[in-house]
């Protein structure tokens, strides 16, 4: 997933030095090799490891690492997870954004872990949606990956989803789902959103594969497993929260997807720190 992530970097980096870096070049006229170290802050889940090193090396290719840890590992409060070696420019240079990257990450795979751990051993497997911030989607989903979620479709091209604003302008869901299986590679399977008992029924009597119950209450999403039950895959969705996730776990549903994965998640704080010339 994080194959097609230098072009972005690429960007964020000149979102960040437009022209220069006054501030360091201020400072340091010539190159100065020394380290750094990259500190955990908070415990979690560490994401993003590798993209915090391609921002220093798509900046500066003589950048080397000393890590400590990888992705996936929980890590805890002043724990050291790398030495940055290289010109002490380009540390300074690339401090930020590869620190965001890492924070963002690593706080969605902290959360993500969170409720994922709450789903273990229930046949309920979690996953997140296409609410990640713009340009970051790769980023975000890799770290829901690494924190123990599921990826729902990557992006309009990947899947059938029938949401209520498709079922209205296909004029029902019947009819959405004829014309989505017409239209669609066989391959595909075809997912439909339904908001009531009602729906979701019509989604059966269409063929829907998938059908997502979009903020039922528990009573009705047990109804409607029951009645979709070996006929199609079942998909809660709506506000799902460490709070509220054991009341869809007892439903007996497929799957669970979460927007606040990608958009909610606070960061896991990190800092680089304990620069020296070497």
């Amino acid at each position: 997933m994080l194959n097609n992530m230098d072009t972005l970097i690429l960007s964020a980096l000149r979102e960040d030095i437009s022209h220069e870096d006054i501030s360091t070049n201020s400072v340091l006229r010539e190159a100065t090799p020394g380290k750094a170290q990259l500190i955990c802050k908070q415990p979690g889940v560490l994401a993003g490891l590798p993209v915090f090193q391609r921002v220093f090396t798509l900046l500066d290719s003589s950048m080397s690492f000393q890590v400590y840890a990888q992705d996936g590992d929980v890590i805890e409060s002043g724990m050291v997870i790398a030495d940055v070696y290289g010109d002490l420019r380009s540390i300074l240079s690339g401090e930020r954004t590869a620190l965001n990257y890492l924070q963002r990450m690593s706080g969605i795979a902290t959360h993500t872990r969170k409720i994922s751990d709450l789903l273990n051993g229930s046949g309920t497997r979690l996953l997140d949606t296409r609410k990640t911030t713009p340009n970051n989607r790769i980023f975000e989903k890799y770290a829901v990956r690494i924190g123990g979620g599921q990826n729902h479709r990557f992006n309009l091209s990947d899947g059938v989803m029938l949401k209520d604003n498709h079922i209205a302008a296909a004029g029902g869901i019947a009819n959405a789902v004829r014309m989505a299986r017409k239209y669609a590679p066989f391959v595909h399977k075809i997912e439909v959103e339904a908001e009531s008992l009602d729906m979701v029924r019509e989604a059966l009597e269409a063929g829907a594969d998938i059908i997502m119950l979009d903020n039922m209450n528990q009573a009705e999403m047990k109804e409607a497993i029951a009645m979709t039950r070996g006929r199609a895959l079942v998909e809660c969705s709506g506000n799902i929260t460490l709070d509220n996730i054991g009341a869809i776990i007892e439903t007996g549903a497929d799957y669970v997807s979460c927007g606040a994965l990608t958009h909610s998640s606070p960061i896991l704080d990190f800092s680089l720190k304990n620069m020296e010339r070497t």
